[in-house]
C-alpha cells in the first residue's frame, strides 16, 4: 500500500485526484496539507484523515510514501524538490512550472532521489489521441500540414446576477497561477500537438484578456514545427458550448475528431470513414502507481512535461514583445 499526503486544494482538480487515490487500490490517503490552513482543515475533515500545518513535517514523516500535489504552479518547484529530496514519489497536476529552467530542476530532484515523478496529461491516455497518433505513424494521412486543437469552456463568463464564472478568483491571480486560460486548460492542445506533430520551432501566440481579469481569458498561439507543418492552439475561458476538437490535416488525408467522435477521409478511403478507435492507456494517477509498485514505465514521459512548459514559455513572450519567439 502506498501511503500518500494530499498537498492543497488550491486547484479545481484536486477533489478529482482525491477521488481517484480513494478509487485506487494501490492508494491510502494518510494526511492533508494546505498553504490555505482553513481549506487544509476542511479538506481533512472532510476526508476523515489528519490535517498538518507543516509542510516539513508532512515529508519528513517516514510513514508517507508519496504525495499528490495540487498546489499554486507558483509553489511547484519548491514543494516538488523538497518531497523528491524526502524521497517521496510525486504525481502533480498540470502545468509542472512556469519555466523550462524551473521544470530541469524539479527532474534533478526526481532523478537523484529515484522517485516516481507523474504530470497529469490525461488526454494523452485517450483513445481518440491514439487513434490520431496510429493514423499518422501508418501513413494514412501522409505528411501532416496542418494540427488544430481547441479545447474552450465558459468558466470566466459571469452567471446571472454574480460577478463572475464558476472558476474560483484564484484562477485569475497571475502570481499563483502563472497566467489564464492558456497555461491552465490550454495545457491540453499543447502537448497534444506537441506530441503529435513534433519538435516546435517557433511560436506566435495572442493572449486576450476580454473580460479584464488580469490574466488572459481567450487565447490562440500559431506553432511552427521542425517538420514544416503548422499548429493551431485554441483556448478559451469564455467561450459557451465549444466543443473539444483536435484536426489533422496531411498530404494524403484528414482526421477530424469533436468531443471524442472521430472521422476520416482522404486517398486512402471511400469517403468520410468512422473508425473504431483503440482501447484507452490507463489514466495518470494508474500509471504512476503502477510505476512505484511494478516498475512499469508510464506513457507520459519528461518530455511531454517540459516541452509543454516550453510552448507556454515561449507564448507568454511573444504576448509580451509581441512578435514570433524561436525556440532553441
Amino acid at each position: 500500500m502506498i501511503n500518500v499526503a494530499l498537498l492543497s486544494r488550491w486547484h479545481v482538480h484536486a477533489d478529482d485526484y482525491a477521488r481517484n487515490a480513494r478509487d485506487n487500490a494501490n492508494l491510502s490517503i494518510q494526511l492533508v496539507w494546505d498553504e490555505d490552513a482553513e481549506r487544509g482543515k476542511k479538506w481533512a475533515e472532510e476526508l476523515g484523515v489528519p490535517f498538518e500545518e507543516d509542510l516539513g513535517k508532512v515529508l519528513s514523516n517516514s510513514d508517507i510514501d508519496a504525495v499528490i500535489v495540487s498546489t499554486p504552479t507558483s509553489l511547484h518547484k519548491e514543494v516538488m524538490i523538497a518531497a523528491a529530496n524526502h524521497k517521496k514519489h510525486i504525481f502533480s497536476e498540470k502545468v509542472l512550472a512556469f519555466s523550462v529552467e524551473d521544470c530541469e530542476e524539479i527532474y534533478q530532484a526526481v532523478e537523484a532521489n529515484g522517485v516516481q515523478f507523474m504530470l497529469s496529461l490525461p488526454r494523452l491516455t485517450e483513445s481518440y489521441y491514439l487513434y490520431a497518433q496510429d493514423a499518422l505513424d501508418s501513413g494514412k494521412l501522409g505528411k501532416l500540414t496542418t494540427i488544430r486543437c481547441r479545447f474552450a469552456h465558459n468558466g470566466a463568463v459571469p452567471n446571472e446576477g454574480a460577478t463572475r464564472g464558476w472558476l474560483p478568483e484564484r484562477f485569475f491571480n497571475k502570481e499563483e497561477a502563472g497566467g489564464g486560460a492558456l497555461i491552465d486548460l490550454g495545457a491540453h492542445p499543447i502537448y497534444l500537438t506537441n506530441r503529435l506533430a513534433g519538435n516546435v520551432v517557433s511560436v506566435q501566440a495572442r493572449l486576450q484578456q476580454t473580460n479584464g481579469l488580469g490574466v488572459d481569458d481567450n487565447a490562440v498561439v500559431l506553432v511552427e514545427y521542425e517538420s514544416g507543418a503548422l499548429g493551431i492552439i485554441e483556448t478559451s475561458f469564455v467561450s459557451n458550448g465549444s466543443p473539444f476538437q483536435l484536426e489533422l490535416y496531411g498530404t494524403e488525408g484528414t482526421v477530424l475528431i469533436e468531443d471524442g467522435r472521430i472521422k476520416i477521409n482522404g486517398k486512402h478511403f471511400d469517403g468520410w470513414q468512422n473508425p473504431e478507435a483503440p482501447e484507452a492507456l490507463p489514466m495518470p494517477m494508474v500509471q504512476w502507481t503502477e510505476a512505484i509498485v511494478n516498475g512499469i514505465t508510464p506513457s507520459i514521459t519528461k518530455d511531454d512535461a517540459i516541452r509543454l512548459t516550453a510552448v507556454n514559455e515561449a507564448a507568454a513572450r511573444s504576448q509580451e514583445e509581441g512578435k514570433r519567439i524561436e525556440l532553441n
